[in-house]
């Protein structure tokens, strides 16, 4: 089964977390991360002035941040069939860290 690859051509930041990325094949995805940017390596990513030193890794072909974060493109490409289901995953790691701070 061919799994399609989506490469990030260009993106601008819209909102607060929120970006507008271009792809390869000509669409363009608006992603509002705001309810997934938890744990370790997204948490930071809630400091708006780090958020917005997003770049293009043109090698990766997606967006990434200075600590290390970034996105599958494909994520990016597909969020509104994928948002849902990583809004619930954060939701359970924003339980699990809870967990471990009690």
């Amino acid at each position: 089964m061919a799994h399609p690859i989506h490469r990030v051509v260009q993106f601008k930041i819209v909102a607060p977390y929120t970006l507008r990325a271009t792809f390869d094949d000509g669409s363009e995805q608006t992603v509002d991360l705001t309810h997934v940017l938890v744990g370790e390596v997204f948490g930071p990513l809630m400091d708006e002035a780090l958020f917005n030193c997003a770049s293009l890794d043109h090698a990766a072909g997606t967006i990434v941040w200075p600590n290390g974060a970034d996105f599958d493109p494909a994520t990016l490409h597909d969020w509104p069939d994928v948002k849902d289901e990583l809004v619930a995953r954060a939701r359970t790691w924003v339980s699990a860290l809870s967990d471990r701070a009690r």
